[in-house]
């Protein structure tokens, strides 16, 4: 089967519920690639492979499943940029808003989109001040929507988790529902293969170093090192759990 075909088969299966072999045979290269260039903070791959999907999108418009991989491209360009370039952090940002859109308007029920763009706008409010009540409630929608038709679903999960920690005061009634969000969100990911054929492949490094960090804010740095050192298995060349796990020898 010629690599359109292949697009054009995902896309269909995209437009359900992101599943499928072919997700698995076309898109897992491309999410390793993404993932491996945002953990190994690697700019220019980001860059080149925004640039590549960027050109893929323009020529199959209509293909669901290279707007969600552009999608995620841009969110992990922009997390890497975000500090030293946030012009180019914004307008990735907007780019995946824009990429999920794509998706959304196809299929509402979408729950992997729905998770993605939630993310980017909640990040997108963070550079646009004036916009940003209203980027927020749309992320908050967009992720309500998300936990209402899936609410076991660990990217679900882990971005609700991330919300309600950020957001609430230490010790807060928030503070202990997103620390048990983010503990279950943990546990769901282990439950699931990083490298599954029937959902994106991402998110368990992630959940992993977060419960780390949490816990190590909490003073148990016995289960601080377990969560980092496990986000480490399933990334080893994760540098931001590299740091962490350093910064944990000097506590």
């Amino acid at each position: 089967m010629e690599a359109v075909g292949k697009r054009s088969i995902l896309g269909l299966l995209l437009g359900s519920s992101l599943a499928g072999t072919c997700w698995a045979q076309f898109g897992g290269d491309l999410q390793a690639q993404i993932l491996y260039g945002y953990q190994t903070e690697d700019v220019n791959q980001l860059a080149d492979l925004r640039q590549t999907l960027s050109t893929e999108v323009h020529d199959d418009a209509g293909d669901l499943a290279l707007h969600y991989h552009l999608a995620h491209a841009d969110l992990r360009y922009a997390e890497i940029v975000a500090v030293k370039k946030p012009g180019a952090a914004e307008d990735a940002l907007a780019d995946c808003v824009h990429n999920t859109k794509a998706i959304i308007d196809k299929d509402p029920s979408s729950v992997e989109a729905l998770v993605l763009e939630s993310q980017c706008l909640a990040e997108l409010a963070a550079h646009r001040k004036v916009e940003g009540v209203l980027l927020r409630t749309q992320a908050a929608d967009r992720l309500a929507a998300a936990y209402k038709l899936a609410p076991t679903n660990p990217r679900v999960l882990l971005l609700r988790a991330e919300n309600d920690l950020e957001h609430a005061k230490e010790g807060s009634p928030a503070s202990m529902r997103g620390f048990a969000e983010l503990q279950q969100a943990a546990a769901r990911f282990e439950e699931s293969s990083a490298t599954s054929i029937d959902a994106p492949g991402w998110g368990h490094a992630d959940a992993y170093l977060a419960l780390g960090r949490q816990y190590a804010h909490r003073g148990d740095i016995l289960a601080a090192r377990n969560w980092i050192e496990k986000a480490l298995i399933a990334a080893p060349d994760y540098r931001a759990a590299q740091r962490e796990l350093a910064a944990l020898v000097h506590r």
